[in-house]
């Protein structure tokens, strides 16, 4: 565990002078704008493997993996060799007129790991550029086949996608709308898919058989002539690393074939290994979507980018229907040559090391130390798949339990451990290199937390 500590800047400020700094000027993601000054987030200084540091020189291991992103890990010198190279070479040109060897590269790479005939691929900023992009094709594909009525999205209840406009309307997480607007008149969300959340002494098959029923009296009710896409993650992350019942991505698949519906798979958070593969639509639930959305694993972190996989089905739709049309969708930096040569050294990262086999050999012992927390009383449930995983707690104030996600958190962070906390839940992504020891260190101080954390409610 080797630390890093040379600052890139110069006359670098000191911890104190940067905390003030971000307290004051710097607004981040999902800050509470009625403390707005007022919040402390971690400072930290230095990376390296699994492992992040503070200012002060603590060091915890990084259980969200970053922001479910940093496969391989942090300090990576080829990365940064290989990014620094990109820069001195091109660092940018038009992706409006001119193409460049890291897209074009990338594009063939992304073509040739999506399943079935998702060929074309237009990279975005992010996951939240990727999902738009997904919408908006849509969008414009039934324009073009002269059915402008046909643009409901169906989504689910407790999905993310995005925070974009768009991505944001689909996103299913009710403490996500807060005081934004919102799209309402294009979507519409199913309930929620949870097995947990099932009637007592319904089996998972029945509520698979409620859940697929959910989807078809939808269609049924909105009408499939208004209906232009469904969006789902294969297992909904942000919302706890929900995963659907056995059988449900096929049978939903099946419905939108038989109803005209485009189906999106977002796999800004499966991809890329987080479950043992490149994509999981068909390597682990046997399905071939219309379009495939995905980011973060995609450069582990490294560099921002996203991409839209598009299948040739949709593209030739689009592509043949009379006038000639433009697809004005773009931004200043789709397939930036510097974010792209970080995916492919990513990816070259990922076939030398076997991660994608790393990934499933050590999955049992991830998920089994995962199953084993739910012997704790304040732990209603214990989930996940491949190096995906999610506590969920009860308790038996509702009050306390909005709070155990929190509790969990800071019991673990005092031990060096960062989850990140979801109101009653705690979830986790670590980097995909992490070794068996690094899993049992991980849940030993996860066991510990919830020990504290269930000691302290009790008394």
């Amino acid at each position: 565990m080797t630390k890093m500590t040379a600052s890139p800047l110069k006359n670098s400020p000191s911890a104190e002078e940067l905390s003030q700094w971000d307290r004051t000027h710097q607004l981040h993601p999902w800050m509470a704008t009625d403390d707005w000054r007022g919040y402390d987030n971690m400072l930290m200084d230095t990376a390296r493997g699994i492992h992040l540091w503070d200012a002060a020189g603590k060091c915890y291991i990084d259980g969200p993996g970053g922001m479910w992103c940093t496969q391989i890990g942090y300090g990576r010198q080829e990365m940064a060799d290989a990014i620094a190279a990109q820069v001195m070479k091109l660092p940018y040109t038009s992706p409006f007129t001119n193409t460049t060897e890291p897209s074009a590269v990338l594009a063939k790479k992304l073509a040739d790991m999506a399943p079935g005939d998702l060929n074309n691929v237009f990279f975005t900023t992010g996951g939240s550029t990727a999902v738009d992009t997904a919408l908006r094709t849509m969008q414009y594909l039934n324009n073009r086949r002269a059915k402008p009525q046909k643009k409901m999205i169906l989504a689910r209840e407790k999905g993310y996608h995005g925070s974009t406009y768009l991505a944001h309307s689909v996103t299913g997480k009710e403490r996500d709308k807060s005081e934004f607007d919102f799209e309402t008149r294009l979507v519409h969300f199913l309930p929620d898919v949870n097995p947990y959340r099932r009637p007592e002494g319904m089996s998972v098959a029945d509520w698979c058989d409620a859940k697929v029923a959910d989807m078809a009296r939808a269609i049924e009710e909105i009408g499939a002539e208004n209906i232009g896409a469904f969006i789902a993650e294969p297992v909904l992350s942000s919302g706890g690393v929900i995963v659907p019942p056995e059988g449900y991505h096929k049978r939903t698949l099946e419905l939108c074939r038989a109803n005209d519906i485009l189906y999106i798979s977002d796999e800004v958070v499966t991809g890329f290994g987080r479950l043992g593969h490149w994509f999981a639509s068909e390597e682990v639930f046997g399905i071939q979507p219309d379009i495939i959305t995905c980011a973060k694993g995609l450069t582990s972190g490294y560099l921002p980018l996203g991409a839209c996989i598009i299948s040739d089905r949709v593209m030739e739709q689009m592509s043949h229907l009379g006038t000639p049309s433009s697809y004005t969708n773009g931004y200043t930096y789709s397939g930036h040559p510097v974010s792209c040569i970080a995916a492919l050294t990513n990816i070259e990262i990922f076939e030398r090391e076997g991660l994608l086999e790393h990934v499933r050999a050590v999955t049992p012992q991830f998920q089994a130390r995962l199953a084993d927390l739910k012997k704790y009383s304040i732990v209603g449930a214990a989930r996940g798949m491949g190096l995906l995983g999610c506590i969920e707690g009860k308790a038996d104030d509702l009050e306390a339990e909005r709070k155990l996600g929190s509790m969990i958190d800071a019991a673990c962070e005092e031990m060096g451990l960062i989850v990140r906390p979801l109101i009653n839940m705690a979830v986790f992504s670590p980097p995909l290199i992490i070794t068996p020891e690094e899993i049992d260190g991980m849940f030993d101080i996860l066991e510990r937390a919830i020990q504290q954390v269930e000691a302290q409610l009790k008394r």
